[in-house]
């Protein structure tokens, strides 16, 4: 018998799925070959979905075609990429993936992966297929998909080349594609900050407070809300860490190692935080060390996806801002706070685990600091800047051997014999300086022309 390289198909009967297939077998009074198609029983639809139907269809057909070794592992022929991932990658990988995590993973694979090419047999993927999909997701999803979506087709054909399911791996080269759409970069600047405070300031005092610290800290939203007060210490004025929350399931992890620490605030914040919580006692709010300190309705955490819709949303229409998100606000700290302190200060505000995410992610270029370094680098090279050597200072040895090369000021005289510097009224003009070293400049070739002759 030959090897069956067909899908099948799968019908819903009553409660039950059914999946179908033609395989050719020896007739028993005959013993010449036939082909049927009989049905198999794959399970109750309570308890599978269609995909999963196919999925148990698949290894059926696998399991009937006579590709199964003697180990007990399917090998190429029928094993198609739906069945590889869900069956042999994600089982791999899933232990090593978070709850919250592993929910996200499955559904970038789920929905940029096994929707285009669950049913496609492993062995007839090739470089141009995966290219050309992942082209076509550049055009409509942000660059961090793209990238995530190369990872993992990258990862999973590697597995099935580990796994000796295929024997040459077809995403090894896929490149990224270079027409990714632009990360969002949106920074504020103080005083659209303080504008938003001052807004909230004459609206809610929970939401000042709140946002005040986050502005203050940089903060993430899961790290925000589920504070309680037993986190705050206002003798040392330093807020501890202890949970985060996502989707409004409390964790006791975070983002990075570095997320759960102890981080120092600012000794009027603390006040202020100290008489917010005095308010709350005189409303007769609950103050305990595992209350939260700034409730919500039903005095649980808040929900940080209704506080950005609410306040964060009607803040930036009512203010004209850009755009005013948490990524935004820690986005503006990080890129703002260059100037108050240095780099690994900011990293550690940040709670970064590397000082290239604080800077090649979260600080953008400001054009006002840009223009103003090149003023100032411009000053210097003209002799005007504050800082370092004048032209005045500098000696020709430490411009060089040829007095060619000190453009800024006018070569010996047969007289002189020390470099005389005219005064800054008497300095010829930027355009007269440049065309003067011009001319020595064509001058010198001249001179090594006839040396080299």
């Amino acid at each position: 018998m030959g090897t069956s390289y067909q899908r099948g198909w799968v019908s819903l009967r009553g409660k039950k799925w059914y999946g179908y297939f033609r395989r050719t077998i020896l007739d028993a009074e005959t013993q010449q070959p036939k082909t049927i198609s009989s049905p198999i029983p794959l399970g109750f639809k309570g308890e599978m979905t269609k995909p999963q139907a196919r999925e148990k269809l698949a290894a059926e057909i696998t399991r009937l075609s006579g590709q199964i070794t003697e180990d007990g592992s399917i090998k190429n022929g029928t094993v198609t990429f739906g069945w590889f991932v869900l069956n042999r990658y994600l089982p791999l990988k899933e232990a090593d993936w978070r709850e919250e995590t592993a929910k996200i993973k499955k559904y970038l694979i789920r929905a940029d992966l096994l929707d285009e090419f669950e049913d496609i047999r492993l062995e007839n993927f090739e470089k141009f297929t995966l290219q050309n999909h992942l082209n076509k997701l550049a055009k409509t999803h942000s660059r961090d998909r793209v990238l995530q979506i190369r990872s993992y087709m990258r990862a999973i054909f590697a597995e099935a080349v580990d796994q000796d399911f295929l024997s040459k791996d077809p995403a090894r080269t896929v490149k990224v594609p270079a027409n990714l759409r632009e990360v969002d970069k949106t920074t504020l600047s103080w005083e659209q900050l303080r504008a938003a405070l001052a807004k909230l300031s004459d609206l809610n005092l929970r939401d000042w407070i709140l946002m005040k610290m986050d502005m203050s800290n940089a903060l993430r939203p899961s790290e925000l809300f589920p504070l309680r007060w037993r986190c705050f210490d206002e003798i040392t004025c330093v807020l501890d860490i202890q949970e985060t929350i996502y989707k409004g399931k409390i964790r006791p992890f975070g983002k990075t190692k570095g997320s759960l620490t102890k981080v120092p605030i600012a000794k009027q914040l603390a006040k202020e935080l100290a008489e917010w919580r005095k308010e709350l006692d005189e409303k007769g709010k609950d103050t305990s060390p595992d209350a939260f300190m700034f409730p919500g309705r039903f005095d649980g955490p808040m929900d940080s996806s209704n506080f950005r819709h609410r306040v964060l949303h009607k803040l930036a229409e009512e203010l004209d801002l850009p755009k005013l998100t948490f990524q935004v606000i820690r986005r503006t700290i990080a890129t703002l706070g260059k100037t108050k302190g240095h780099v690994k200060d900011i990293q550690g505000m940040m709670r970064h685990s590397k000082a290239s995410t604080t800077t090649d992610v979260y600080m953008q270029s400001l054009e006002p600091e840009v223009r103003s370094a090149i003023n100032a680098i411009h000053d210097e090279l003209m002799g005007n800047g504050t800082t370092g050597p004048t032209p005045q200072n500098l000696s020709e040895a430490s411009l060089g051997s040829r007095p060619e090369q000190t453009f800024l000021t006018p070569p010996k005289t047969e007289e002189e014999g020390a470099v005389s510097v005219p005064s800054e009224m008497e300095r010829k003009p930027v355009r007269g300086v440049v065309l003067e070293f011009a001319t020595r400049m064509r001058q010198s070739r001249g001179r090594e022309v006839v040396l080299n002759d």
